[in-house]
């Protein structure tokens, strides 16, 4: 019997997911949170990957934006006073510009892709990710890099989702001050999981349902993002990305396999 056919008042609250899934949901929005707030990036990727395994692909998208949403929110308002206001400005911008475009996109696939296609997509996403070439660093120097920056990946993390990579090379992680980086990419993600949210509501999903989980993995994501400022610039980084590289790789080959199974 699938999870929450029972009718049992945990299955009513978590929208029929078991226990072992909603424990594992949890674990990894404290987790994710920890990596991104103590690494700079690479939690949001991570918590995609478990999510597309566990929740149905339609709901993957909002719910993982609204999780992260809370995650980069309370970090952005933890580091607040190191954010560069004119470069997120001309971020949002752009992001804004991406919002016209993802209502068209989501309307013109939603006629003619099937949802269940989305953990593929999100499994070579994350594979890309791990593997290819990301952009130069610091494209985001100039506001017309910060405002395509915006455009481009606000546009990608309304269709796939876990941009952070991406987002992080705009910004130019590893140049100038580390507070400073940390302040401008949970600004910067946060408007992009806002607007995710807002796009997603308008087209219809029904956040509701999920509200109760909603709620325990932003607190888990913002008991994460607490721990993992305290460890910023204590974890041995390369060799943790390493390591990190190669799971991710295994959730994504996990999720076409799944894909290719089903």
């Amino acid at each position: 019997m699938p999870a929450g056919e029972d009718g049992s008042l945990l299955a009513v609250l978590f929208a029929g997911l078991s226990v072992p899934a909603l424990l594992t949901l949890l674990l990894c929005s404290f987790l994710g949170s920890l990596l991104t707030a103590a690494l700079g990036v690479g939690g949001g990727a991570f918590l995609i990957t478990v999510m597309a395994g566990i929740v149905p692909p339609l709901a993957l998208i909002p719910l993982h934006g609204m999780v992260q949403l809370g995650s980069n929110g309370s970090r952005a308002w933890l580091a607040r006073r190191y954010t560069q206001w004119p470069k997120v400005g001309w971020f949002l911008a752009g992001a804004l510009l991406a919002v016209v475009l993802t209502v068209m996109a989501l309307w013109w696939l939603n006629e003619r892709i099937d949802p269940g296609v989305i953990p593929l997509l999100v499994g070579l996403f994350i594979l890309w990710l791990s593997w290819g070439k990301v952009p130069p660093v610091g494209l985001g120097e100039q506001p017309l890099g910060l405002f395509v920056g915006g455009w481009l990946t606000t546009l990608a993390t309304m269709l796939v989702g876990a941009t952070g990579p991406l987002v992080s090379a705009w910004l130019g992680r590893g140049s100038g001050d580390r507070w400073q980086y940390t302040a401008n990419f949970s600004t910067c993600m946060s408007v992009q999981h806002l607007l995710k949210v807002v796009v997603f509501g308008f087209a219809g999903f029904a956040f509701s349902q999920w509200l109760p989980l909603l709620l325990l993995m932003v607190m888990a994501g913002y008991l994460g993002t607490r721990a993992g400022l305290k460890l910023m610039g204590k974890i041995p980084e390369a060799l943790f990305r390493t390591l990190f590289r190669w799971v991710l790789t295994l959730l994504a080959l996990r999720l076409i396999w799944m894909w290719y199974q089903a």
